[in-house]
Parts: C-alpha cells; sequence; structure tokens
C-alpha cells in the first residue's frame, strides 16, 4: 500500500544488513559490498515492481481506498511511490550499517521491527481509527462498489482478488527474503570468535521461525494493541490529537519496559539474530 511501503522499505533494508552484522562490521564502505548489492537487487526486482503492480491492478485498495481508479493517481505520486520503494530500502540498509559499525547490533536490529511496527500500524489503525476495514476490502470482488467507513469483508477477504495476488506475491518476495538473510547470520557467527558454538542458529528454518514471531507476533501484535488503547483513550478524552499521543506514548514506554530490555521476551527473541554485542563478548571474556 502507497501509505506503508516507505516503512516497508525501510525495513527490508535494515534487516538485510542486519542480518549481515558481523560481515559489515570490517566493511569501510556500505554500499560497496555483495549484501548491499543483493539488497538492492531485491528491491528494484521484487519489492517495487510487487508496489507498482498492485496500485495498477487494484488502486483503492493500495492507495487505503482514497483513490477510486487510475485517473485519481497523480503522475508524481505513482512516481515518487516507486522511487521511496528502493531508496526507503537504501535508507533503512544504512542507518543499520552505522549502528553496525558502532557495535550496536541490537539496535540495528530494531530499525526493521520498529519499521514493520509503523507499517502495521496504519494498516491497523489508519489515520482514522479504519485502517484495518481499508485494509479488508477488496472492490473487485463487491462489483466496484466503493468502500465506505464501517464496511470490510472480514475472513472472505482471504478469497478476494487482492489476496491471491499477494499469495501468488508471497511466493517471491518472502523466501528470496528469509533464505540469505538466514544464510548470512549463520554464517557471520561460524567465522566469528565472539559467538559462541552452541549460540549458532542450526538452521535456516530456525532462523525464519524467529524472525516471523518478532514480525507477525511482536510488531504486528504490538501494533493492535497500540490501536486498541488509542480508541480507548479517543472514547473517553473525544480528541483524536490526544489519545494518538498519549496511547502511543503509553504503548512505547511500557513496551519497552516489559518487553525490549535486555533479559525480555522480545529481547531474547532478539539475541537469537544477532546472537552477541560485540562489546558484551569482550567484556564476557575479560
Amino acid at each position: 500500500m502507497v501509505q506503508v511501503d516507505v516503512f516497508w522499505s525501510y525495513a527490508l533494508g535494515a534487516s538485510f544488513a542486519s542480518a549481515a552484522s558481523r560481515q559489515l562490521k570490517i566493511k569501510s564502505n556500505p554500499f560497496q559490498n555483495d549484501y548491499f548489492t543483493y539488497t538492492l537487487l531485491y528491491l528494484s526486482c521484487i519489492f517495487a515492481p510487487s508496489g507498482i503492480y498492485l496500485l495498477w491492478q487494484f488502486p483503492h485498495w493500495e492507495t487505503m481506498q482514497v483513490a477510486t481508479c487510475h485517473g485519481d493517481l497523480p503522475a508524481w505520486l505513482v512516481t515518487i511511490f516507486s522511487i521511496t520503494n528502493i531508496t526507503q530500502g537504501i535508507l533503512g540498509f544504512w542507518v543499520s550499517y552505522q549502528c553496525i559499525k558502532a557495535g550496536r547490533y541490537y539496535l540495528a536490529h530494531l530499525q526493521w521491527f520498529l519499521a514493520y511496527f509503523c507499517m502495521f500500524f496504519v494498516l491497523v489503525h489508519g489515520w482514522d481509527g479504519l485502517g484495518w476495514q481499508r485494509f479488508l476490502y477488496d472492490p473487485t470482488v463487491l462489483n466496484n462498489q466503493l468502500w465506505e467507513p464501517g464496511q470490510h469483508m472480514g475472513l472472505t477477504f482471504l478469497w478476494s482478488n487482492v489476496a491471491f495476488t499477494l499469495y501468488v506475491m508471497g511466493i517471491f518476495v518472502i523466501p528470496f527474503m528469509i533464505i540469505p538473510m538466514s544464510k548470512w547470520i549463520i554464517e557471520g557467527a561460524q567465522n566469528s570468535p565472539e559467538v559462541r558454538s552452541t549460540d549458532i542458529p542450526e538452521s535456516i528454518q530456525e532462523i525464519g521461525i524467529t524472525f516471523l514471531k518478532l514480525v507477525l507476533g511482536c510488531s504486528l501484535g504490538g501494533a493492535i494493541i497500540t490501536s486498541i488503547v488509542i480508541y480507548i483513550i479517543r472514547l473517553i478524552t473525544g480528541n483524536l490529537l490526544i489519545s494518538f499521543i498519549f496511547g502511543m506514548s503509553i504503548c512505547l514506554v511500557s513496551g519497552y519496559y516489559f518487553f525490549f530490555q535486555e533479559g525480555k521476551i522480545c529481547y531474547d527473541l532478539f539475541k537469537k539474530l544477532f546472537l552477541a554485542e560485540p562489546a558484551t563478548s569482550q567484556k564476557e571474556k575479560s
């Protein structure tokens, strides 16, 4: 979707860089290595084309029901959308690289996690609390009846034209993301003296499951909870801006305190990916 792909692209770039943390740590240039080359190819040959296809085939759904037809899409919007699907990924890769060079592997991984959180929050809540309704509505299977507040397809969306298109795209989007990321994590750990052999993931499946737990469980789950909290505060205050500020602040602070600090459940999941911080490893050895 146009409103969320800037976050998704950033997450992809950051996740590729984070997966290659130990390899990139010794690189002096973030853009002159095989990992960035693969990231750029993935963004330009898989991710960006998928977004452009969805925008052309389902302009209403891809714009969260804002556009009703191709005529509603200005050329500048399509151009910027196509460009940012790549440039935001480059930005995500670069920011994570800077974290890696500073020895902050956990922070590098948090880049893609927070980007996914923002993406899911927009999908779930949107700008008016109706994001999930806009997502679960495909007018191409409803006689092209345009979306209105309160309308959604529920679980029947899973059999819509949009959903089947997403399933096909997933065949390319997911494996070409998870497999290289997993290989880079394992290779980096095997060649790193700071990682104990017992901590090295045994398979691509193990890393893939951990990654999906963080994305679908922690990130999506966090976005849903945050949306509910904002909705409740809005019922109490009647103010959209106040409910957003207080709801988001409450969830981010409490989320970090209860789930993302060292030793908490989400931190432990992340540690299965970054395995050990360089500074931490040196302290343990000494």
